[in-house]
């Protein structure tokens, strides 16, 4: 069965303070995003959907898109690519944009961009985020067995294996039992707290180290797509006049499966998760990678 990633490279980076999507970070001046579409490649992964601004098209293009159209799997297969744009262009007749609203609408929104480029089952990651190659054969081989309505996976990490030593992060720490997600609930500045241990900031909740974690590794049918256009919509009535506000991924999973029309079966991973959340995580990731390159691991070019 052929299987999609879908690869959401459309954030500003606000706490980055830059075009992290983009920004070289291996031992040859790859992105993040470059190790994502080579280990899903290996694990079975035939398609490439970017999400992304429409001014990166041609960033991405020339990055990717024309190297992916010259890839060749080692039994001859070819890459299929697509783009879909997450812009303000896609938001319902009965919703007005704030003047001040600057940043795109999160992570469900960005997802839901990418709807008539989907037809089959897929992953969806951050752009911004190295997973490790074997999350992608996990989901892949569970994507092909996936149910078409009803279900969906999701990769879970280690919450003390997810975490920046350069600030807080944001991420969905997930109540899991028997294997299936029960719960999500999203922690927006997790980091060191006063004694010691871990909590959010924010709210002032103490979380556990062993605690797993939603890094936005999801598993879809094309089912999905009217529950993600359904909650958007709500979260546009209820929360669309604050200008900062976001619709995210895992709140849209939670409401479904509160409402009993989604099942989500978790797929631990207890790999070292690494990422580019600030700018002084650079120097750790591409000693990271640099490292993963020595080991044989990963060739010394990933993509033609």
């Amino acid at each position: 069965m052929k299987t999609t990633l879908v690869i959401m490279a459309a954030g500003l980076g606000s706490r980055y303070g830059g075009d992290k999507q983009t920004t070289g970070i291996g031992p040859h001046g790859e992105p993040l995003m470059e190790y994502s579409i080579y280990d899903a490649i290996r694990a079975g992964f035939r398609k490439v959907v970017f999400i992304i601004r429409p001014e990166s098209k041609a960033v991405i293009e020339k990055l990717f898109g024309k190297r992916l159209a010259r890839f060749r799997t080692e039994s001859g297969e070819s890459i299929e690519i697509d783009y879909a744009f997450q812009d303000f262009s896609s938001i319902p007749d009965f919703y007005r944009i704030p003047p001040e609203r600057k940043k795109p609408f999160g992570t469900a929104h960005a997802l839901l961009c990418a709807e008539n480029a989907v037809r089959e089952p897929f992953c969806v990651i951050n752009a911004d985020d190295y997973y490790g190659a074997d999350a992608y054969r996990v989901i892949h081989d569970a994507l092909t067995t996936l149910p078409p309505t009803g279900a969906a996976l999701m990769v879970g990490y280690i919450l003390k294996n997810t975490l920046s030593e350069s600030g807080t992060v944001s991420r969905g720490i997930c109540e899991v039992e028997d294997g299936f997600l029960k719960g999500v609930t999203e922690r927006l500045k997790i980091g060191a707290s006063p004694s010691g241990g871990l909590w959010d900031e924010d709210s002032g909740v103490t979380l556990s180290p062993d605690d797993i974690a939603s890094m936005n590794m999801w598993g879809f049918a094309p089912s999905i797509f009217p529950a993600l256009r359904r909650n958007f919509e709500e979260f546009l009535r209820n929360a669309g006049d604050n200008p900062k506000a976001e619709c995210y991924l895992p709140g849209v999973v939670e409401t479904e499966l509160a409402a009993g029309r989604l099942t989500v079966r978790v797929l631990t991973s207890h790999a070292q998760w690494f990422g580019m959340t600030y700018q002084e995580d650079s120097a750790h990731v591409t000693q990271s990678l640099q490292a993963l390159h020595d080991s044989g691991f990963y060739p010394e070019t990933l993509l033609p």
